[in-house]
């Protein structure tokens, strides 16, 4: 990926120099429900929470927190702001090239059908920092958008984690494969703009079984995934050069590491489709692919009958 031209935002919050304190002083626990869970659970939480996207200790409290209900857990504010602005070392400056890029484009989008676009804002840490109103956020636990704060927390760390993690990416691939990353964190903004995020938790509250909630979750899940697709296209198309050989394949070979059904039989040996949050390998590589193929919101309707 070349991101030596892209738009550096100032949206950034970098935390990274903070030391991994929490700001306000005392410890965030994680917002456990009733009678606990087993150690092999929250290990398999642990691991689809690379799957990067809402905060997954919200389904371990089954706190709805997604629309900043008053079923959501409270916690204090970060009295640390850390600094504002473009980064200027190498791993921030390209975060921050992304994220000007990704608003850019989404403001083209919602400014053709008459709507304004505020993005969010980038919180850069290093190993745990206060969360704002979606309690704290760990290197272990990926990437996240909080939905109340319109932002997304992430450890630079979780890059060069990738580089080991998964096969296939790369050198300048990695790069886009963060991109593809930032991108589908940014697709749950857009959610939340739009309004999916706030409907889709109220239907979560109206189901009578876990199961349903699951499979709502992963529909928005992979929606994010087929937005991050929708601004690759937006953006090879007003950057023709931005894309390198191995860049899509890549981000695809991340997409299918990442799947539910992936994660969970490396965790346990078996998968569970029920429990998928997420969505499978397959799944998540199809929505990506659409999304990059077809450049258009409607495309990324995996809410209509028959979409998965």
């Amino acid at each position: 990926m070349r991101y030596d031209d892209f738009r550096r935002s100032d949206d950034i919050e970098d935390r990274r120099d903070d030391g991994g304190g929490m700001g306000g002083g005392g410890g965030f626990g994680l917002p456990m429900g009733g009678g606990g869970l087993g150690i092999g659970t929250i290990i398999v939480l642990g691991l689809i929470s690379y799957a990067f996207g809402i905060d997954p200790r919200l389904l371990i409290g089954g706190a709805e927190i997604l629309s900043g209900g008053s079923q959501a857990p409270s916690y204090q504010s970060d009295r640390r702001s850390g600094k504002t602005g473009a980064p200027t070392d190498e791993m921030g400056s390209m975060i921050s090239g992304i994220l000007g890029e990704i608003d850019d484009r989404w403001s083209e989008i919602f400014q053709a059908s008459g709507q304004s676009y505020t993005g969010p804002k980038i919180v850069l840490f290093r190993n745990a920092t206060n969360g704002g109103r979606c309690g704290m956020a760990q290197s272990a636990m990926g990437p996240f958008y909080c939905p109340p704060d319109q932002k997304i927390f992430l450890d630079t760390g979780f890059f060069r984690e990738i580089e080991t993690r998964f096969r296939g990416c790369s050198g300048n691939a990695c790069k886009f494969t963060a991109a593809y990353i930032i991108a589908h964190e940014a697709g749950h903004h857009v959610q939340n703009l739009l309004g999916v995020i706030p409907r889709v938790t109220q239907l979560q509250q109206q189901v009578s079984s876990k199961a349903e909630a699951n499979a709502l979750q992963v529909r928005v899940e992979l929606q994010a995934d087929c937005l991050a697709g929708v601004w690759v296209n937006r953006e090879a198309k007003k950057r023709p050069n931005f894309l390198e050989a191995g860049d899509i394949d890549a981000a695809l070979t991340t997409a299918s590491a990442i799947g539910d059904d992936t994660l969970q039989r490396q965790a346990t040996g078996r998968v569970v489709p029920d429990s998928f949050t997420h969505g499978s390998a397959a799944q998540r590589k199809q929505w990506f692919t659409t999304g990059v193929r077809q450049g258009t919101v409607e495309a990324c309707n995996t809410f209509e009958r028959g979409a998965l």
